[in-house]
């Protein structure tokens, strides 16, 4: 049906029946609940705490709040969900069948919540795994594979600290320490890496020039590379000589270094012959930087280096896959065996 009005045509059929479709179409929707929202947290926290405490002023104390605060939430969450959850006395206040149902239901929520909270503010994200290390752990035997571990472990982030003070080494911060020792530090979970055996290097240019270094007994009449240490137990060449039934007096020191990675350095820069560690070295062996003028002449101690993880540390995911790497490592090395000590 049309009409005219003012030179237009009006078309209402066509109006009245798109109208009617439209209408049927939204009787035939199916019927959905609209989702009520959640009420807000904190009067569930409120209703809990004072339920567990049967009591407003006891949930007041607990998350030191007013007592009538506490009462104001729980009523507004009664009437958010049309029940009734306690019992008011005049000095008391006891749950309902209905709020010990909800009681059982939302506290073990909350509990989650709580612990997912805690979690997140102990461990920020990507908080990186402190590794804490002596300098020639840190530079020899560590750093040359960092590159590897990271590839593997993208998701994971090491701080690596490098010491040679042992206090420092072993600091609240650091979740991990490799040191030098018997294995006996009282609070610490220790593992050992690899024992102390230590031998003669020199570069190759040095032993071309100098081929009298193969024989021990000649070690002393050449440029010997010395550590100064700190540390009394640390070997230094008087000390390996004798372990082998030479003199050790009067030999030639022309360089001293205060840390052993510089002293590794020289020897392969050719200044003189070193004391090599067994496992700081292999790599610079293994790539031919370094050789071992001397053949097998070796002494091993009974100390050796471990891995430490204090008795009362928090679990952390990140630090046991670091942990796991280190054996991983500590199992592949190379054996040397035994020797004089």
């Amino acid at each position: 049906m049309a009409f005219a009005m003012r030179g237009r045509i009006i078309y209402t059929c066509g109006v009245r029946a798109i109208r009617c479709q439209a209408s049927d179409r939204i009787k035939n929707l199916p019927n959905r609940k609209t989702a009520r929202p959640l009420p807000p947290l904190d009067y569930i926290v409120a209703f809990e705490a004072a339920a567990k405490s049967m009591s407003f002023a006891g949930a007041s104390e607990q998350l030191h709040i007013s007592e009538s605060a506490i009462s104001r939430k729980v009523r507004l969450l009664e009437q958010h969900f049309g029940r009734t959850f306690f019992l008011r006395g005049s000095r008391s206040i006891k749950l309902t069948q209905q709020g010990q149902h909800f009681l059982a239901k939302v506290s073990p929520a909350l509990e989650n919540l709580r612990s997912a909270s805690e979690e997140l503010l102990e461990v920020p994200a990507n908080k990186p795994v402190v590794l804490a290390a002596t300098n020639s752990v840190a530079s020899l035997w560590l750093t040359p594979r960092l590159h590897e571990f990271r590839k593997s472990n993208p998701h994971l982030r090491i701080m690596l600290v490098s010491s040679d003070n042992d206090e420092e080494c072993l600091g609240e911060s650091v979740d991990i320490t490799i040191l030098r020792g018997s294995g006996n530090w009282p609070e610490y979970n220790s593992s050992q890496l690899f024992g102390e055996t230590v031998f003669p290097v020199c570069s190759p240019e040095f032993l071309s020039a100098n081929p009298e270094c193969t024989d021990i007994a000649n070690l002393p009449n050449l440029p010997l590379i010395e550590v100064a240490s700190d540390h009394a137990e640390w070997m230094n060449w008087k000390t390996w000589l004798s372990h082998l039934g030479f003199r050790a007096s009067g030999y030639d020191q022309p360089i001293f270094f205060n840390t052993y990675p510089l002293s590794i350095q020289a020897a392969v820069d050719g200044a003189g012959v070193a004391l090599g560690w067994g496992h700081l070295v292999d790599r610079l062996l293994e790539s031919g930087q370094l050789v071992r003028p001397c053949a097998d002449a070796r002494v091993r101690t009974s100390d050796g280096y471990y891995l430490l993880v204090p008795h009362n540390c928090k679990p952390s995911p990140a630090r046991d896959e670091v942990v796991k790497w280190l054996l991983e490592l500590s199992a592949k090395r190379v054996r040397y065996g035994e020797a004089v000590t």
